[in-house]
């Protein structure tokens, strides 16, 4: 899976693959071998690589960003799973529409936006629930929302069309 993460401020490229027990996960091109564990509903324990981490995540509704707590030092962080570069068929530089799709399965927490709404690149649009964890799903650019295919407490699974965005 693919994404774009602001971490206070800097745009960074992720990409998260599960290879047996573990993930591999690569930010801008360097890549590092990471086992996680729940430790409560908003910490968990990585082992990256030989060095052990324990993370906190807690949202920040007044900003609609996520506070990450990296030992003792907290982190604004913003996370968009659609943002899949170089792919126009994803909501990418295309001019067709984005197809807002559930990375993950879980359940639609809050709608942010309604059909015929217009939207602005990087608003939230949704979020969606999952392992105890609200993740934002964000327009990637302008648009309308033309359909609205889900409702708040529906579950969902992962690749389900959530909403669609046109060009404006």
């Amino acid at each position: 899976m693919q994404y774009e993460v602001e971490v206070n401020g800097r745009l960074l490229h992720v990409n998260v693959r599960r290879v047996n027990s573990h993930f591999m996960v690569a930010v801008d091109g360097r890549e590092w071998p990471i086992d996680a564990a729940r430790i409560d509903a908003h910490t968990l324990s990585l082992l990256i690589g030989s060095s052990s981490r324990e993370i906190t995540v807690a949202s920040d509704s007044a900003s609609g960003q996520l506070i990450v707590g990296v030992g003792a030092v907290p982190l604004s962080v913003t996370v968009n799973g659609r943002r899949r570069w170089g792919r126009k068929d994803e909501g990418g530089s295309g001019g067709g529409p984005q197809h807002v799709i559930a990375p993950m399965p879980g359940k639609i927490v809050r709608l942010l936006a309604t059909p015929g709404a217009a939207v602005h690149a990087r608003q939230p649009l949704i979020v969606i629930e999952a392992m105890k964890m609200e993740n934002e799903l964000r327009a990637t650019r302008p648009g309308v929302v033309r359909q609205l295919l889900v409702h708040e407490g529906q579950s969902v699974d992962a690749g389900a069309l959530l909403l669609i965005v046109a060009p404006e």
